[in-house]
This record gives structure tokens, sequence and C-alpha cells, in this order.
């Protein structure tokens, strides 16, 4: 039986070696190896140069074009006043503000009607005089005939008669007039220093008002937007808003330089206007005197500059991705900033601006592409836990 202990051990090793033969023999023979690519991913994005115009903003405060201290030009009791003649009050140019007792001024006036007449009748007299004088003079000597003999001092001084008269009367006319005190623009009155039954003299400031025809809005520009402040401002059109209880937003014209440079802030001043500020005329949103507002404009146009979102810049770099599909940190100029975005001069080596970088983005390192940000999200490892 010694046999056997040694021939089964054999023949079972030699049966199991058959076996494993026959199961190698009807194998597939297309076995398929996966390999792992351990390149990073990465999201890019084409980027092409546009032209940019640049948003300039600053604040003001809205102001009056003008203000009026009115006096009255004649003397005299007030006899009455519009009830739009009051603090917070708004009138309209050329409407009747407030009267003065007109009965002397009315007497005036019929008193220069009265010496004009007499004065012209005058002028006739002296003149027909001198008609007959200057016949006469035909049948004298000439020695005998002299200026005076023929009236002409005379003549001379009934025409400057009539001529002060005329003045009189204009003047009479104009104080009538001026009893009745009119609105000089569209106005906002500010306040009312008189009251019915008050007498008032010439001079006298009776109200302040300002125009509300025009609202003007003083704005500065800092140093570092004054180059790219368009050539010639005057006459550019300018957003003027308000923010608070009810947001107002009005169109608006840039109309001067004031000329100068703030020796404090270096800052310079621009004046920017809007036409009927108290919407009078028209049912646009009312800018009230006082109130803080922001100006908006067009700037200058910068040809050719790229706009990428400011994370991608670090230090004046920018990640790139080579035909290669290898990243590329690429020096930059930034020229100016855009809410979230940096705008940038200069070309670059590829249009391709990765837009996810590798966590330790290194130059030339190979990277794999992926259409969505959800896919590079999806394959990176959970770092949280």
């Amino acid at each position: 039986m010694k046999w056997t202990k040694i021939v089964l051990p054999v023949a079972i090793f030699a049966v199991g070696y058959i076996a494993m033969k026959g199961i190698e023999a009807t194998a597939s023979d297309d076995i398929i190896t996966d390999q792992v690519d351990t390149r990073p991913t990465v999201t890019v994005e084409k980027v092409e140069p546009i032209n940019f115009t640049v948003q300039l903003t600053s604040y003001g405060e809205i102001t009056p074009l003008e203000s009026t201290n009115l006096a009255a030009q004649v003397a005299g009791e007030v006899e009455s006043w519009n009830p739009n003649f009051i603090a917070g009050g708004v009138v309209k140019r050329g409407d009747l503000l407030f009267t003065i007792e007109k009965d002397s001024y009315e007497a005036a006036l019929l008193q220069a009607e009265a010496n004009l007449s007499s004065a012209q009748a005058q002028l006739i007299q002296e003149k027909a005089q001198a008609e007959v004088a200057a016949r006469e003079a035909k049948t004298l000597p000439d020695s005998r005939v002299t200026d005076l003999y023929l009236r002409k001092p005379q003549v001379m001084s009934a025409e400057a008669a009539v001529k002060s008269a005329e003045a009189q009367l204009r003047i009479a006319k104009r104080d009538l007039q001026n009893t009745e005190v009119r609105a000089p623009y569209d106005a906002l009155i500010v306040s009312r220093d008189i009251g019915k039954g008050d007498f008032v003299t010439m001079g006298k400031v009776a109200a302040v008002l300002n125009n509300i025809e025009t609202a003007e809005i003083t704005f500065p520009i800092a140093g570092f937007d004054r180059s790219f402040l368009p050539g010639d401002l005057a006459g550019k059109r300018a957003v003027i808003s308000i923010d608070g209880y009810n947001n107002s937003e009005r169109q608006g014209t840039i109309h001067r330089d004031t000329g100068i440079v703030d020796q404090d802030t270096r800052m310079m001043h621009f004046v920017a206007r809007i036409d009927d500020p108290y919407a009078l005329r028209s049912d646009k949103p009312v800018m009230k005197f006082g109130s803080y507002a922001t100006v908006t404009f067009d700037g200058r146009t910068l040809d050719d500059v790229y706009k990428v979102p400011q994370e991608l810049v670090t230090n004046n770099r920018l990640w790139t991705l080579n035909n290669e599909e290898k990243l590329v940190s690429q020096q930059v100029s930034v020229v100016r900033e855009d809410g979230g975005y940096f705008l940038i001069q200069g070309q670059f080596d590829s249009e391709r601006v990765v837009m996810t970088l590798p966590e330790y983005p290194q130059n030339g390192m190979a990277v794999k592409v992926i259409e969505d940000k959800r896919d590079l999200t999806a394959q990176r490892p959970n770092t949280d836990s």
C-alpha cells in the first residue's frame, strides 16, 4: 500500500494542474486592462478680446440752479398773496405771488399820461410857431435871421420835455406793474417773510425762492478714475438715481467741469444738470433738493481687453491651458476692476482660461478637461471627512 501513498498525491496534483490549464485555455483572450487616469481635472473657458466701455460712478447733492431773494420793487401795503406762496409751495413761472396796494401808482400813471399830453401839445405849438418864423424869415435880411428868431431852441426844449414825460410815463407803468409780484421762474418757495396788511418798502426781501426748472449736482472724480474720462464730457448723458424709500432714476446731462482740482482730496469736480427736478411739467420721479444722488455715465472705451473673474487672477498671474492640455501660468496686466471682474490688456498664448484649478497647480502639469463643473465636484475626493 506504500505505492498508493505516493501515487495518490501525485495524481491529485496532476488533475489540478490539468484543470487549471483547461480554465486558462477556455478563458477569453480579450482581457481589458483598465488604466487609472491620475491627471487632475479642470474646467476651461474660451475668452476673446472685447471693446469695453468703462462705467464711472460718483455721488453728489442735488441743488437748485439758482436761488433768489425776492424783494419788492415798490413800497406799499400788501393786499393779497397766492395760496401757494408759502414755505414748501410750488409755483410756475409768471404766477402772481402777492399784490401791493395800487391806488397811488395808478394816480401816478394818470399824472404821467397828463404830463406827456401837455408836453406833446407844447411841442406842436412850438413847431407851428417855428414854421411861421421860417416863412417870415424869407422876407428879412440874412443878418436878422437867427436860430432864436426861427425858434429852434424852443422846439428842442419842447422835444426834450416830451422825452422826459415819456420816461416818467414808462416809470409809472413799471411801478404799477410791480405792484403785482410774479414768479421769475418755476420755483419752490423756501420761505416767506410778509403777510397781508404788511407795509413793504422798496428792496425789502419778501421771500426766498429756489429755481426748479433745472437742478445741479456737483460730483467728484477720483484720481484713479481720471484716466478713464472721455475726451469731452460736456453734454454727455448721465443717469441720476436716488436710493431711498422709493428709488428714483432720471436722465441728466453733464454740463461742465469746474476747472479746479481740490487741494485736499486731489479730486476733479464736474456738474450735472437735471431738467424739471420736481416734475412740475411731467410724470417723472421727483428729485428733491438736498437729496444725495448717484451719478453714472459712460467713460472711455477700452479696446481689445479681456474680462475675467477676479478669483482667477492672483499676483497678476492667470492660469491657461496650452494645446498639449498642460497648465501655463501667464503674467497679465490688470487695467481696471469692474464688479467681480478684472479687465486685462495684452495677448495670451492661449485663449483657454482655466476656471477651476487643481489643488496644487504647477506650470506644465498635465490635466484632464471636463465639460461641466459638476463633473469636477463629483470626481474630486471628499476632503471634509
